[in-house]
Parts: C-alpha cells; sequence; structure tokens
C-alpha cells in the first residue's frame, strides 16, 4: 500500500498540492472502509458470528450467512463479484510498483518487467490459494503459505517500512527538500509544514512503533508482565 502511493505520488503533476491530495485520498478512504463496516458488521453481528474471524470472515461465515438470507444467492453473487473487482483493482496497483522498479532501476523494458512481474505474482498468488487445498499441508513456524504471507506482511513488513520511511523522511531526508516537495518548488503554499515535520519525526515513529509491537503481539505480553 506504501509502495503504491509512493509510486503514484512520482507521477503526480507538479502543479498539484500534495496536501489537498493526500486529505483528500485518506478521506475517501476512510469512508469506504466505514461504509463497508456498515454493511458487513451489521448482518455478522445478527447471526452472532464473531467480527475478529479474519480472512474466514469473508470466504467461510459471509457466505454462511447468505445461505440464510431471502435471496442470499443473488447478494453472495454480487458480493464476491465486487470483491473480485476490487482484489484484481488493487492488484494491478500493486503490480504497477514492481514494474515501476524493474523499468527505473534495472533498466528493463515495461513490457519486460510486466511479465516477470505478473508471472512472480501468479505463481505466489496460486501458492497461497492453494494453502487451503491441496497444499494445506505445506506449513512454515505452523502456518500455512496464505497465513504466513498475511502474517509476515501484516505483522511485519508493513508497519516496519513505515517505521523506516518516517524515519528516514524526518530525520536523514533534508528539511529543504522535503519543503520543496511539498510546495511544488515554492509555487504553492504548505501552511502545515511545521506540524507536518513534528508529526513525521515524533508522533508516526511511535504510533507506527506500537502497531508494530502489537502486531507481534508484544504488547500483550508487556501487559500480562
Amino acid at each position: 500500500g506504501m509502495g503504491t502511493l509512493i509510486t503514484y505520488g512520482s507521477y503526480i503533476q507538479k502543479d498539484n498540492k500534495l496536501g489537498n491530495t493526500a486529505v483528500e485520498v485518506s478521506m475517501v478512504d476512510l469512508l469506504i472502509a466505514v461504509l463497508a463496516g456498515i454493511a458487513i458488521f451489521p448482518a455478522v453481528f445478527a447471526f452472532g458470528i464473531s467480527p475478529s474471524s479474519g480472512e474466514s470472515l469473508t470466504f467461510i461465515v459471509l457466505p454462511g450467512i447468505f445461505q440464510q438470507m431471502t435471496g442470499g444467492m443473488i447478494f453472495a453473487f454480487t458480493f464476491f463479484f465486487l470483491l473480485a473487482i476490487a482484489a484484481l483493482t488493487s492488484t494491478i496497483s500493486v503490480l504497477e510498483v514492481i514494474v515501476a522498479y524493474f523499468s527505473e532501476q534495472l533498466n528493463l523494458s515495461r513490457r519486460t518487467a510486466v511479465i516477470i512481474a505478473t508471472a512472480s505474482m501468479f505463481v505466489l498468488g496460486i501458492s497461497a490459494s492453494l494453502s487451503w487445498g491441496m497444499m494445506k499441508g505445506v506449513t512454515l513456524f505452523g502456518l500455512n503459505i496464505f497465513d504466513l504471507f498475511n502474517y509476515t506482511t501484516a505483522n511485519i513488513l508493513l508497519p516496519l517500512g513505515g517505521l523506516l520511511i518516517v524515519a528516514f523522511l524526518g530525520w536523514f531526508y533534508p528539511g529543504r527538500s522535503v519543503k520543496d516537495e511539498l510546495t511544488n518548488g515554492g509555487t504553492v503554499r504548505a501552511r502545515y509544514y511545521s506540524l507536518f515535520i513534528f508529526l513525521i519525526r515524533f508522533i508516526a515513529p511511535i504510533a507506527i512503533a506500537l502497531v508494530f509491537l502489537n502486531g507481534l503481539g508484544l504488547m500483550n505480553f508487556l501487559n500480562a508482565n
């Protein structure tokens, strides 16, 4: 997700106000998340299902709920069709990160980069899908392939990557360059710059570190002791 934002952000026109764009994207993302919760969780609570069911909530619990609903087949088809569209568009966004790296850093043609990236993601995706079927016996650290990918990316790579990004941006990347990016070389005003730097240097690292520790289960360990 962060890689997608960074890659797409590099394509933004110079006359675009990054601060406004960041707020707009964040608010739209929050709105969609709230709408998704409003659509799903009332049904979950109505049928006495735990909302912390994880991925099984989508692929096991919800199908069971659809079976008990009037016209459930129609709702199930619509839901999973839209879910497939969301997954496909998200995959394209993530693919662009890999393609951009191959193209710009390894000097591969875009066509070659797309083929290599797509083939790699296809193989990894198939192995993750089969971890609930014929490859369910393949485990590492007690986790199947899907759960291993899910745990590693969500609990380790994502928060750790975010922590390193804010640390680099706040403490190592030249402040003049940060301001230059936010103001498009001084052509637009960025009154929030001082607040932005304060948040990036002090608040964001602490918040992300807490998320990181919680994902590793260390917060529960510390609370228990």
